[in-house]
């Protein structure tokens, strides 16, 4: 547990050479790596998976969910643990709009960025949050004050049960034993509020974004942009093309949102080139 940005952050670190960083989404921990940790370490990494503000071991905060903000919390959390120097940036979901603002304000601090089965704020994600459009109804439930919590409150467990089935296509992604957990990491109250805040921010987070691309920003690093056959798909490479020039597509087959869980083998094989 580290003190950074005004508030206490939990990871897990493991392995030595240069420096990757895991960003995990909704609604998991540092735990959404578990297949990946020791094959990223055995490739000569050290790799760093932080719960984000909020979320998993972290502190609960009443403020800084901004993506901006938690981008800052890796940071600092970076130049806490005293891993120096462009490091390799790893995002899903949530993680990866943290990921992508990370690269935004700490350019030369990101030396490959991979993103992965998200629409990223201003890029894309305003589209999938309307369902009138055929978006998903998620986002706007989670982005209401108060609401969600009153609703999963105690709900936890029957609520992942229904959700990760629908998020997925990997038969087993998600056994009983690790719903269990990720429903467990969920009963604090504030835990609980914790997750929702991530989506609060989401429009703020749309602005920022977008201002920096009409001020003429361009993610100058190489990003590798992955998608689940069955979920995101191509959709977050064409997203970023005007702001990524040196972006590379990667879909992986037979997944649906949830890559890290479905197909770990696959995802390992797609990163592990692009981050060397």
């Amino acid at each position: 547990m580290r003190e950074v940005n005004g508030t206490l952050m939990h990871s897990v670190m493991g392995g030595t050479g240069r420096p990757v960083v895991l960003l995990h989404g909704w609604p998991q921990t540092w735990r959404a790596w578990r297949h990946l940790l020791r094959p990223l370490a055995d490739l000569g990494y050290t790799v760093l998976a932080p719960d984000l503000r909020g979320t998993g071991g972290s502190a609960f905060a009443e403020t800084g969910y901004a993506k901006d903000d938690q981008a800052r919390d890796v940071h600092q959390l970076l130049q806490d643990l005293g891993l120096h120097g462009p490091v390799r940036m790893v995002g899903h979901d949530i993680g990866g709009m943290v990921a992508f603002s990370y690269a935004r304000l700490y350019p030369e601090q990101v030396h490959r960025l991979a993103l992965m089965d998200l629409a990223v704020p201003g890029y894309g994600l305003e589209e999938i949050m309307n369902p009138a459009a055929g978006g998903y109804f998620h986002f706007g439930l989670f982005m209401t004050p108060e609401a969600p919590e009153l609703l999963f409150q105690g709900n936890e467990q029957a609520f992942l049960r229904w959700w990760f089935p629908r998020m997925t296509t990997a038969p087993g992604a998600f056994p009983p034993e690790e719903i269990d957990r990720i429903a467990a990491s969920l009963r604090d109250p504030d835990t609980l509020r914790g997750g929702f805040e991530h989506y609060r921010t989401l429009l703020g987070d749309g602005r920022a974004n977008r201002a920096w691309g009409e001020a003429g920003g361009v993610l100058t690093m190489p990003v590798l942009a992955v998608g689940g056959e069955h979920s995101v798909g191509s959709h977050l490479a064409d997203s970023l093309r005007s702001v990524a020039p040196r972006l590379t597509e990667a879909v992986i087959a037979d997944s649906g949102h949830y890559i890290p869980d479905e197909r770990p083998e696959a995802l390992l094989t797609a990163i592990s080139s692009f981050l060397a």
